[in-house]
């Protein structure tokens, strides 16, 4: 009797001081997340468990519908998987880094979910004690389904003739597994610059930088880039160049030159002739006064 009194005791404080009880167990999940109808996107996801280090092949993450734990989006046995989503859903995160990211792809406008994330760990005996389970209901993600792809931003300042003008395009999306294509109307590879970034949780910008010298016939011409997303879907965004002029000052200083080199020329003329004149004045008189 003793003995059971002290075994109940042990349960007891063993359940007390389990993962769950003690808040162990937590995830990091982006709650809000546009996601472009027939493209893809990826939840960023991380989760703690137990101090103890549980081999990856106890591991078992699972996805599913707020509504119900059996509404399966996400299982390593397919079969497992509601039918509509079977073949659209990955893991991309290492479960025994604790990183439980998820991808869903060909997404549909009625995936809007909500849908959360669960773990198990699979003992390495017959069963699975229910402690050994865990949903973060709390933690769950709700997509914002979009039919458009957003349109490209473009950054830049005013082209001036003869001197290097850049432009930036760039566009926000939640797909880091497929990064959209960015590309421009003009311009070489080695002209183009690009850059993929984390906005914040969950979104992502890639960049493009174009850069190149305008010329006059550039003037009024379009620059256009265009993203195109993974589905198939595009959008783009125009920019008309209006090519300022090198500030030229020929006009003014040429004339001015030719003027004062004019002056010049007429003035020493006019000194010569004044001294010639002079000259001969004085012959004439040194002649008169000679006749007297």
């Amino acid at each position: 009797m003793e003995n059971e009194k002290k075994m109940i005791l042990c349960l007891l404080l063993a359940a007390i001081s389990s993962p769950v009880f003690t808040g162990e167990w937590k995830a990091t999940v982006s709650k809000n997340l546009d996601a472009l109808v027939r493209s893809c996107v990826v939840v960023p996801c991380s989760f703690t468990h137990p101090e103890e280090q549980l081999p990856h092949f106890r591991l078992r993450g699972i996805w599913h519908r707020s509504s119900g734990q059996d509404q399966r989006i996400y299982h390593e046995d397919r079969t497992m998987i509601l039918e509509n989503f079977r073949d659209r859903t990955r893991m991309l995160g290492d479960l025994g880094q604790g990183n439980c990211t998820l991808e869903m792809d060909e997404l549909k406008d009625h995936d809007d979910g909500p849908f959360c994330f669960r773990v198990e760990l699979v003992p390495e005996g017959t069963k699975t004690s229910e402690i050994d389970k865990f949903s973060f209901v709390e933690d769950c993600v709700k997509f914002k389904m979009i039919n458009d792809p957003p349109k490209p931003t473009l950054s830049h300042k005013a082209p001036i003739q003869g001197r290097p003008f850049a432009i930036t395009c760039f566009v926000r999306h939640t797909c880091p597994s497929h990064v959209p294509k960015l590309t421009w109307s003009r311009g070489t590879a080695d002209e183009i610059i690009e850059v993929h970034r984390e906005v914040h949780d969950g979104f992502w910008e890639i960049q493009s930088t174009l850069t190149f010298i305008p010329e006059e016939k550039d003037d009024h011409k379009d620059i256009t880039c265009t993203a195109k997303f993974h589905g198939e879907k595009t959008s783009a965004e125009k920019l008309t160049l209006y090519v300022k002029r090198t500030e030229n000052y020929n006009h003014i200083i040429i004339p001015a030159v030719v003027g004062i080199g004019t002056a010049v020329i007429f003035g020493g003329l006019c000194i010569f002739m004044m001294k010639k004149y002079k000259n001969r004045i004085a012959e004439f008189r040194s002649q008169d006064g000679s006749h007297i």
